[in-house]
């Protein structure tokens, strides 16, 4: 948000307050004025009523469709939530920036996330579009969404139920976290890490089979 600075008597004005009031709350370190080459008092008025600037700011703001899968072979349905997201935004007449990713929701470090999160941080985004909570993260996506509140981002979860394709994604984010913790015990190579990975994927795969 811009500043807005504006004289002592402006600022009074704002706040509805005296210009006496202004230089006391000064003297007790309540409110710091900054101050012109000059000496002169100059108030930053988009912090003292923010709510008359926010919405202006906030138009000047990208809204982001975010779209996650956990592997290639389901980009149908990254297609799919992609085609959701962009209808609902059209419905809603909002101008808006698609950003997919391709990769399990334990990582923390998929390029769209990436760049998600280091535009939500430069006050860049004013809305974040989601069709589930957990196509941001498996875990820790309540993190995302405390500093979007403290950015003023506003989340929209467009389906508030399960995600049809939550069981299969779970799955491959468990695989993940065994494989990785099955390579760091018996080493990446070894015989048993690849017994225990190949005896893992295929109770996946019976699974999915199975539903």
């Amino acid at each position: 948000m811009s500043k807005k600075l504006v004289d002592i008597a402006e600022a009074a004005k704002a706040l509805g307050v005296s210009t006496i009031t202004l230089r006391r709350w000064e003297q007790s370190g309540k409110l710091i004025p900054e101050r012109t080459k000059g000496g002169h008092r100059r108030y930053d008025l988009s912090q003292l009523r923010p709510e008359l600037y926010r919405n202006q700011s906030d138009e000047n703001r990208v809204k982001i469709a975010y779209a996650r899968v956990s592997s290639h072979d389901q980009k149908q349905d990254l297609e799919r939530q992609k085609q959701v997201l962009e209808l609902y935004c059209a419905s809603m007449g909002w101008t808006f920036e698609v950003i997919a990713d391709i990769g399990s929701g334990m990582n923390y470090y998929k390029k769209g996330l990436t760049k998600l999160i280091k535009s939500v941080l430069r006050d860049e985004v004013g809305r974040l579009v989601l069709t589930h909570k957990d196509r941001l993260l498996r875990f820790g996506a309540e993190l995302i969404f405390a500093i979007c509140e403290i950015k003023n981002v506003e989340v929209v979860i467009i389906n508030k139920g399960e995600d049809v394709s939550f069981e299969e994604d779970l799955a491959k984010d468990v695989l993940e976290i065994i494989t990785v913790f099955s390579a760091r015990l018996y080493g990446s190579g070894s015989r048993k890490n690849q017994k225990l990975s190949d005896g893992i994927k295929q109770v996946v795969k019976d699974a999915d089979k199975s539903a």
